[in-house]
């Protein structure tokens, strides 16, 4: 049985992914803020000893990279490069400290690298213009793990907006639904005519599954799907689901003047690499949200 460790095993997409690779036939370890469990260690990646140790004691196959600060309006932009990259410059200055010889080592960064492009389509072959210090600070993380492509077998991921049961209220799908699960009359959106990727957590999962399995390394690769849903289609659906419709009211403080109509990411390198990949309906998600939402 071979080993993966998955920093941020505590994160939505952690949890998600933890037992997505248990059914598949891995065995899963993982670092945590919180104190030290089964299989699950207290690492701050902020710390090299703290990494130096998780390393020893799993001996990993495999490494994907989750921990990091995903929230864009975090309220302290040094932790964005703390934590999201010198965090990941230390993990890998430990795996070559210890001359680990991993099989493949996933880094997560976010489409937010791109920026504003002006482009509805947004291809891995496009110079990343990040508008924000979330995206500054994946994309100079990007920048430096490049210099270790020689060294260590690392793929490197763009995911665009995907969501699931489980994800935090304070982004935009979770929200929606809490709104429809408590009943309200009312809900307060910007632009509801864009159309957005909302792709569903676990297509995610068997996308770091497959790259975990691949030939490929040295690479920077989109996990998107290029299906973009208006916001207004997804109220359409939850009104469904739910049984009532919901007035939407439009907050001027939500609109983006700038905000393009439509913006996905291009799945062609990403086709190309692993092939056909499980596809969600984005209803079955908003339903599974619905029902296991816990308030």
């Amino acid at each position: 049985m071979q080993k993966v460790l998955i920093t941020g095993i505590d994160s939505f997409t952690g949890v998600h992914l933890c037992s997505y690779l248990e059914k598949s036939g891995y065995e899963v370890y993982g670092t945590s803020l919180s104190k030290n469990t089964h299989r699950k260690y207290k690492c701050d990646i902020r710390k090299k000893d703290d990494i130096l140790n998780v390393l020893t004691k799993v001996n990993p196959d495999f490494l994907i990279h989750l921990s990091g600060i995903s929230f864009a309006a975090h309220y302290n932009h040094d932790d964005f490069y703390a934590v999201n990259t010198i965090g990941t410059i230390n993990i890998l200055d430990s795996i070559i400290a210890l001359k680990m010889k991993l099989k493949k080592v996933i880094l997560v960064s976010s489409a937010t690298v791109y920026g504003n492009q002006g482009l509805e389509v947004l291809d891995e072959s496009l110079c990343p213009k990040p508008a924000n210090h979330y995206g500054a600070s994946k994309y100079t993380m990007e920048c430096l793990a490049n210099g270790y492509f020689s060294k260590i077998p690392i793929i490197i991921t763009r995911p665009f907006n995907y969501t699931g049961i489980g994800q935090a209220e304070h982004f935009l799908i979770p929200k929606i639904v809490k709104h429809f699960k408590e009943k309200k009359e009312t809900i307060e959106l910007g632009n509801i005519n864009v159309s957005r990727e909302f792709n569903d957590v676990g297509f995610v999962c068997e996308v770091y599954k497959k790259l975990l399995e691949s030939t490929i390394k040295s690479e920077v690769v989109n996990i998107a799907t290029n299906n973009g849903i208006k916001l207004l289609d997804v109220i359409t659906m939850m009104n469904t689901i739910a049984g009532y419709e919901i007035e939407v009211k439009i907050n001027p403080l939500f609109v983006r003047k700038d905000d393009m109509k439509s913006l996905t990411g291009s799945n062609l390198k990403l086709s190309k690499i692993l092939g056909d990949i499980n596809k969600y309906k984005l209803e079955d998600t908003l339903k599974g949200m619905y029902e296991k939402f816990i308030g």
